[in-house]
């Protein structure tokens, strides 16, 4: 990999996906207020197995839970009070098509994508759930099955930091032949499990036809959120023309008026709402927006 790629907001870094954990659960602990509706309704799995506070026996406690220790040093019955567990699958689906490998400020798109999904991740596991991915590469796939604990984000992280550099390796040897969105996200059915949730974070750009139907089958058996990666740095150039190069090697040049944009917080995709995100952003911002938007207790 050239120097180039290596530079910090192109490359993908294990090290910094595996730090946001402590960015993601800080952001938990603040106040925050939904922008976006609607919820995930989880099946429960029994109280769990942590503790979570020691309290006086009243009638009707469950014996079994009796704090031997609490109770024999103040000579009063004591039960233990634990975590209640979720069974929350949460399959990541990163896009990582060539569309994605640009940034003007902070990072690339596709780094701001995959910080995103990492600190979905960690909450996730901090919530007793479960995380797997889905990457979108320009010729190809990533898959991770879905797994709980910390040894699920770190597969998931992973296989984030391998999908990223084999997206870089393919743009850099001229081998792009990107599929629309829509049809990149094959197979996505099979790995994610009947009533999980399906977060997609993307540009949204060469949807494709199909994504609005996907998307409305998906919605069947799981629940399908939207994460739009932009950058709005590119709505803050200076007026003039700038050369690009597409996708398909073509080249051409854009006018912008220099008219600075207004950034909104949600937008609609598909007729969904999908949460917007900008890869200038910081990782604490990009956090707080995140949890938000996706609180613990969300529910329909």
């Amino acid at each position: 990999m050239t120097a180039a790629l290596r530079a910090t907001g192109v490359a993908l870094e294990a090290a910094s996906l595996i730090a946001l954990r402590q960015v993601a659960l800080r952001s938990r602990a603040e106040p925050v207020l939904a922008a976006l509706p609607g919820g995930f309704a989880t099946r429960r799995k029994g109280h769990g197995h942590e503790v979570a506070d020691v309290r006086e026996y009243v009638s009707g406690d469950d014996i079994r839970h009796l704090d031997k220790g609490t109770t024999a040093r103040t000579g009063a019955l004591h039960v233990r009070q634990f975590h209640e567990e979720r069974d929350r699958v949460t399959l990541l689906v990163a896009d990582f098509r060539s569309s994605m490998l640009w940034g003007i400020s902070r990072a690339f798109r596709s780094v701001a994508a995959a910080e995103a999904l990492a600190l979905i991740g960690w909450q996730g596991v901090s919530e007793g759930g479960r995380v797997g991915l889905l990457a979108l590469t320009p010729d190809g796939q990533v898959a991770v099955s879905p797994r709980g604990r910390v040894r699920g984000v770190l597969d998931v992280i992973g296989g984030l930091v391998r999908a990223h550099e084999q997206a870089l390796q393919s743009v850099m040897a001229g081998t792009v032949a990107d599929r629309s969105l829509d049809m990149a996200m094959s197979g996505l059915e099979r790995l994610a499990p009947l009533g999980s949730e399906v977060i997609i974070a993307s540009g949204f750009d060469d949807m494709g036809q199909g994504m609005e139907q996907r998307l409305a089958e998906l919605a069947r058996r799981r629940v399908p959120r939207l994460i739009r990666i932009t950058d709005a740095a590119a709505g803050k150039l200076p007026k003039g023309r700038y050369p690009i190069r597409l996708s398909d090697g073509r080249r051409l040049r854009v006018s912008l008026s220099g008219h600075a944009q207004t950034q909104h917080e949600t937008e609609t995709i598909c007729g969904r709402a999908a949460l917007l995100i900008d890869a200038g952003s910081g990782v604490e911002q990009t956090a707080r927006l995140l949890a938000a938007n996706l609180p613990a207790d969300r529910a329909p």
